[in-house]
């Protein structure tokens, strides 16, 4: 009688992100915060995104009161020279700019006072802090709400906090705040609680987008490796994402 001495692995189909199009979280204009410091950082990272089947970036610089002080002011102008960039090496793939917003202390007063910088001209993408639970979260998405916008949290498995509980991500669903997944966190690119935390919330039909958050090239080759991942295949190819309504 003969045995089986390897152990089977799991297959995965080759994929790629074309399915959905959009990748809606990145840090690639140059130098305005943690992402691309320089313009050929920026159109290399473009370049590694294109290579996976992506049509459209929205790229979303960081806008926190102490140490990114960004706006129309620098993101604009920033986006505009990538533009011209990959207009001169005829690389053929769309990007727009919103922004990636800190929930601070200037967080509100800003939605009540300025034009924010939005997805699709409709959700606004922020994140918290990783330390922290803000206690005012539900009444913040509130004034999301009413200030006319569509909230949209940042990678949600990321926040310590929020982590162990699925009840923890569903009352911020409840509140009518969407869900974005960081897509390298299958990988365990941000530690084992985080995959975890993202995995289940997968399970439970949570996320509603998933992205990039790409800042460097390590970045993009953990989302080349993320396709490899049987969560990852199940997002792309019978889980209902709404990237693709961003084109």
């Amino acid at each position: 009688m003969l045995f089986n001495l390897f152990k089977k692995k799991e297959v995965v189909s080759q994929i790629d992100y074309s399915s959905i199009k959009v990748d809606l979280h990145s840090h690639l204009i140059p130098g305005i915060d943690d992402g691309a410091q320089t313009l050929e950082d920026s159109i290399e990272l473009i370049k590694r995104i294109a290579e996976l089947g992506y049509k459209k970036i929205i790229t979303t610089p960081h806008v926190m009161a102490d140490f990114y002080r960004n706006g129309p002011d620098t993101i604009l102008p920033g986006l505009e020279l990538i533009k011209q960039e990959l207009k001169a090496q005829n690389i053929d793939i769309q990007i727009e700019a919103a922004a990636e917003y800190y929930l601070d202390e200037s967080f509100e007063r800003k939605l009540e006072s300025e034009k924010m910088l939005t997805l699709g001209g409709k959700y606004l993408l922020f994140e918290l802090s990783f330390i922290n639970y803000p206690q005012n979260l539900l009444e913040v998405i509130a004034k999301i709400h009413d200030a006319g916008y569509t909230p949209l949290m940042a990678h949600p498995e990321r926040y310590p906090f929020l982590i162990g509980s699925m009840d923890n991500y569903s009352r911020i669903k409840d509140a009518g705040c969407y869900l974005q997944l960081n897509t390298i966190s299958l990988t365990g690119y941000y530690g084992k609680p985080a995959q975890t935390a993202a995995e289940q919330m997968i399970d439970n039909y949570l996320i509603d987008f998933i992205g990039s958050d790409m800042h460097h090239i390590r970045h993009a080759a953990a989302l080349k490796s993320a396709l490899k991942t049987p969560y990852l295949y199940r997002l792309l190819t019978d889980y209902q994402l709404q990237n693709e309504l961003l084109f």
